[in-house]
């Protein structure tokens, strides 16, 4: 019973602590005022069908991006490899691959590493606005490190260091960004779980190098000299993410899962998520879920996903008795404009 009114205090404290936050963000005036927004990107197959509702319920390697804590329901050893499709038709791709191993009894280290690439875009001038003259290919890089740690049968907890990185050939950036967060599992058949992830938090970034620089001659002078451009610098785009969910348990073989989270942006409106999830055994998982903010279906919405989304996984037992699974998971969000986003995984755990 201690340990229970224990993990019911550290989750109230918890909530206290971020509370300001929420009060502070979902500016929408500061919309396109943060950079590095590829770590708004969910590049995951299970939970990004989900439209990252699972705060509070996400389990194994992909809670890196949903919630950290999450990584601590890891049974044992994990590798996921992804590639999404980032708005089908702009031509950017999206690969990320994450690995995550228990150490000890409670707790977990996890790595992923995503890499997007835009293509080859052609070099302009203001002489030449039309191209010509070759390509440059940006590339942007994002690199997590996380550990997470079961404290007790209820309450679980998780922290990942970010380091980000963003390039051209003669400009780029670079920073680091820390998430936190914290799983509350409860009822009888433990199927209440309730989550808090703070997530992009970091000092601000700026951009640097040559390509910001460039030789003239200066009036009266015979010399050329070097001037170079002051680059502002730009602030992460923090959020914080409170969800809830419930498993519904039929029977043995069939769950239903109803989820619910509040993700609140710093720099972009605040958006409600709700979402389910069908699973028969461990064989197959349905879900889907819809994200609304103020003026979705509307231009004024500051996100180009308009809302639904939706995955499937298919999973098959590799070895019954060390619990080896080799999983394929699919996801789609809607946008507008382009295609959608469409996201395919595979993972085995062992």
């Amino acid at each position: 019973m201690k340990n229970i009114y224990k993990s019911i205090i550290a989750v109230l404290l918890t909530a206290i602590m971020v509370l300001p936050l929420v009060t502070l963000a979902g500016n929408k005036d500061r919309s396109g005022q943060a950079g590095a927004s590829e770590l708004l990107i969910n590049p995951w197959a299970r939970s990004s069908g989900w439209g990252g509702v699972n705060v509070a319920n996400s389990f194994g390697l992909e809670s890196i991006y949903t919630n950290v804590a999450g990584l601590a329901f890891t049974p044992k050893t994990e590798l996921i490899f992804s590639n999404t499709q980032w708005l089908k038709g702009s031509e950017i791709g999206i690969n990320n691959f994450g690995f995550a191993q228990k150490i000890g009894e409670s707790s977990v280290l996890g790595v992923s590493v995503m890499t997007m690439s835009f293509g080859d875009l052609p070099i302009t001038t203001v002489d030449l606005p039309e191209g010509g003259i070759g390509t440059f290919s940006p590339s942007y890089m994002n690199i997590n490190i996380a550990y997470a740690k079961a404290f007790s049968n209820s309450i679980y907890g998780g922290f990942n260091l970010k380091i980000i990185s963003e390039s051209i050939s003669d400009v780029g950036a670079q920073g680091v960004a820390v998430d936190a967060g914290i799983q509350y599992v409860t009822g009888e058949k433990e199927n209440i779980h309730f989550g808090i992830s703070l997530k992009n938090v970091g000092p601000t970034m700026k951009f640097k190098g040559d390509g910001l620089s460039i030789r003239s001659f200066l009036p009266g002078q015979e010399s050329k000299f070097t001037v170079e451009h002051r680059s502002a610098d730009f602030e992460m785009p923090s959020q914080l993410n409170i969800g809830g969910s419930y498993a519904f348990l039929f029977s043995e073989t069939h769950t239903f899962t109803l989820a619910a989270a509040f993700i609140s942006n710093a720099f972009y409106k605040d958006q409600y998520v709700l979402g389910g999830e069908y699973k028969l055994k461990d064989y197959l998982m349905v879900r889907g879920a819809y994200t609304y903010e103020d003026g979705i279906n509307t231009t004024q919405r500051t996100t180009a996903l308009t809302g639904p989304s939706a995955g499937v996984t298919v999973q098959v037992p590799i070895n019954k008795e060390k619990k080896s699974v080799f999983s394929v998971d699919y996801s789609y969000r809607a946008s507008n404009p382009f295609k959608g986003c469409h996201t395919m995984a595979v993972r085995l755990s062992f």
